[in-house]
């Protein structure tokens, strides 16, 4: 189902950072305003100290591109702000807002594809000023559904094929948090949610048992399964361990008795707490032993990829799905992808003169240039990803390493290829249609599969070869040269 068009309401020009619409406001005075620039959104590692990174968030940034603008509610708004001296903007240029068309093109990795840090996602070339006034909207929209599709696609790598539901729409950030974050886990592997708005917006499986009030409603726990049995008798999981787990285990038998002999089956029951291995192992047997072998146990109690890796590698846990909230909808601990939006050629005339940023850390010194990305396979797998300026082409297929120049690796020729960046948007018209959510899902799963397992460890993973074509790097290595004399 592609991006709901209506689920920000109007357009949002006001989702941006001040210093854009300040900065907005000088290229106007200045009379710049439409001087042309190319940017790029990357990241400079991957999260949660992983080996790789799932691309997810293009549909909401189309949605957000597509209908972008200011109403007269927030010219209003912007009119009765202050500076030192007087009004912080000028009518003029409140008019020109009003007036204000997104007119960019804009390439993107389609949702659901695996990225490394160095790599731009997502490229925005055209007015200077248009492109930077959607910078922090496109770092929001982007980061934040990389962030938990990848933490979704982990998790999930650790269930080993074992179904996992997003729960965690009560410890989201808000409720826009909540409903962007189970898109973004469905996307990374996830197999439904408990949120029932994102189930309508989306079209995703929605799932739920019930919760310890429900039985702590009831004088004893079996009245409380037996009243759920009646409204459900068909999609009874019971959660049992609001008082002690093996009692209520015992006592979701004999409702599960109860059940059968009415026609119905048992589906499972879930634990939230405790020692989940031990207690899973003894629900498992005394299910088994009480003829219920295919009623499943569901898990949950605060659990992320490392906790689920543990129960079923090392703790012969007997969990057939699991529940996981916090770690997946907050993207714990990481919190943050980390995504920046810079800077890298300006256009005068026809021409693409490269801009570079400096820093003392070399993750953080951009790569200037209008840069696209060539992913590379071979018989075995992928091979790297070569980044190169549009306009330099590419001169031979070795990879250097943008952080380390002595780390090279040569692709052989004739190798398989693919670009990664699409377009998207050309001259603000959108050009691209956005697949429907299972197909970004299937993606997604396609992408993770052929990535090397070593890449795929949860502690020190391999390190995918991304780097630099020669002569990008040596122009790149002569700007900095440039840059770091003129410090002197």
């Amino acid at each position: 189902m592609p991006y709901p068009t209506d689920l920000y309401g109007p357009p949002l020009g006001l989702l941006t950072d001040l210093y854009q619409l300040t900065m907005a406001f000088a290229a106007f005075k200045a009379g710049i305003a439409d001087r042309q620039a190319a940017f790029h959104l990357t990241f400079r590692k991957n999260p949660f100290e992983g080996g790789f990174t799932l691309v997810c968030g293009l549909a909401a940034a189309c949605d957000y591109l597509e209908r972008y603008g200011f109403s007269e509610d927030d010219l209003a708004y912007l009119r009765t702000l202050r500076g030192k001296r007087g009004p912080l903007f000028d009518d003029p240029f409140l008019d020109w807002l009003r007036n204000l068309r997104i007119a960019l093109d804009v390439d993107a990795m389609p949702e659901g594809t695996v990225a490394f840090p160095q790599e731009p996602i997502l490229r925005v070339r055209g007015a200077a000023i248009a492109a930077m006034l959607v910078e922090t909207p496109l770092l929001a929209l982007l980061n934040f559904e990389t962030l938990v599709a990848t933490k979704a696609a982990r998790v999930c790598l650790a269930a080993q094929g074992r179904p996992v539901i997003e729960f965690g729409l009560r410890r989201a950030q808000g409720p826009d948090g909540g409903v962007t974050a189970s898109r973004a886990a469905y996307v990374g592997g996830c197999e439904a949610t408990s949120n029932v708005l994102a189930g309508k917006l989306f079209g995703i499986p929605v799932r739920g048992t019930h919760a310890h009030s429900w039985v702590m409603l009831h004088g004893d726990e079996r009245t409380a399964f037996r009243d759920f049995a009646k409204a459900m008798p068909d999609d009874c999981v019971f959660l049992v361990d609001t008082y002690d787990s093996l009692a209520g285990v015992q006592n979701a038998i004999e409702e599960g008795r109860a059940l059968r002999a009415a026609g119905h089956e048992l589906a499972g029951i879930r634990l939230d707490s405790g020692d989940l291995a031990w207690l899973s192992r003894e629900a498992r047997r005394m299910l088994d032993e009480a003829g219920f072998p295919d009623a499943r146990i569901l898990a949950s109690n605060d659990l992320d990829e490392h906790v689920i890796a543990s129960l079923l590698r090392e703790q012969a846990a007997e969990i057939d799905s699991f529940g996981v909230g916090t770690s997946l909808v907050a993207g714990r601990p990481d919190a943050a992808l980390g995504g920046v939006y810079k800077l890298s050629a300006v256009r005068e005339g026809d021409a693409w003169t490269p801009r570079l940023k400096l820093s003392e850390q070399q993750a953080k010194i951009s790569t200037p240039g209008v840069l696209a990305v060539r992913r590379y396979r071979g018989p075995a797998g992928l091979l790297g990803d070569l980044l190169y300026d549009e306009n330099l082409g590419i001169s031979e297929t070795t990879l250097i390493d943008p952080i380390d120049p002595t780390r090279r690796k040569s692709i052989p020729g004739g190798a398989a290829h693919e670009e990664l960046l699409v377009p998207v948007f050309r001259a603000g018209k959108r050009v691209y249609a956005t697949p429907p959510l299972a197909e970004v899902r299937s993606r997604a799963r396609a992408s993770v599969s052929v990535l090397d397992p070593a890449l795929l460890r949860f502690v020190n993973p391999h390190l995918y070869p991304v780097g630099l074509e020669p002569r990008l790097h040596e122009r790149r290595m002569r700007l900095i040269l440039e840059a770091r004399s003129q410090g002197n």
